[in-house]
């Protein structure tokens, strides 16, 4: 099992937008993977409430004793998804203690950056400890197409000797759409752009949790892809 952490102190980055559509994908390969909403708000839960609980497990653990609650809830899943609760110290490091998997969602601007230094000192103050587990990597997020403002973020990221994912999502009204809806890109438009970002990004995180993040170029679709399986 593995259990990955969308985190990042700063709120409004897209933590429950990537854990929700990842955790959808991960669900579509046939993996079976369970949603923990740690953020007292409830976001991934209100989420999950307005698509009637149709299309993923998930389950609201918004305590700092997360990180021992989840072995309740453990047992028979390939993959936990934690998504993160902004601004709450003691959440944070409940779910750092949890993770095998860091991913800090950051926004392509420069505030959003700075307000990712809280979470990398709690990540590297685990570390010193743990001999470097969780592993940990940016995602890019909401990026603008068209801009070069993407690049120089990844540039400005690199100051952290935190590794960046290749892939991430852009600016588009499907991703708010559909979670009005409690759906995921993938539901509405798989075959669409924004579902090409998603898949991109789950191939990336599977192979960063095996150790073999690919730097260079984007993965293309497998067998497992949930558009092959469909057709």
């Amino acid at each position: 099992m593995v259990v990955v952490a969308f985190l990042n102190q700063k709120g409004g980055v897209g933590k429950t937008t990537l854990a929700t559509n990842l955790t959808r994908a991960l669900h579509l390969e046939g993996a079976n993977i369970l949603l923990v909403d740690s953020d007292p708000q409830g976001s991934a839960r209100d989420w999950h409430a307005a698509g009637d609980g149709q299309l993923i497990n998930v389950v609201g653990l918004d305590r700092p004793t997360l990180d021992k609650d989840l072995k309740a809830v453990e047992a028979g899943y390939d993959w936990l998804i934690i998504d993160g609760a902004p601004q709450a110290h003691n959440l944070t490091v409940a779910a750092i203690k949890a993770a095998d998997v860091i991913l800090i969602s950051v926004q392509a601007s420069p505030y959003d950056i700075r307000g990712t230094s809280d979470v990398i000192d709690l990540v590297k103050q685990r570390w010193e400890v743990t001999d470097g587990h969780p592993r940990a990597a940016f995602v890019v997020s909401r990026r603008i197409q068209g801009t070069k403002l993407g690049d120089e973020i990844r540039a400005a990221l690199a100051a952290y000797d935190l590794p960046v994912f290749t892939s991430g999502t852009t600016q588009r009204v499907i991703y708010a759409n559909s979670a009005a809806t409690g759906t995921t890109v993938l539901d509405v438009e798989p075959h669409g752009p924004a579902a090409e970002e998603i898949l991109a990004l789950t191939q990336e995180l599977k192979e960063f949790a095996n150790g073999t993040q690919r730097r260079q170029a984007k993965p293309k679709a497998t067998a497992q892809d949930p558009r092959v399986a469909a057709r």
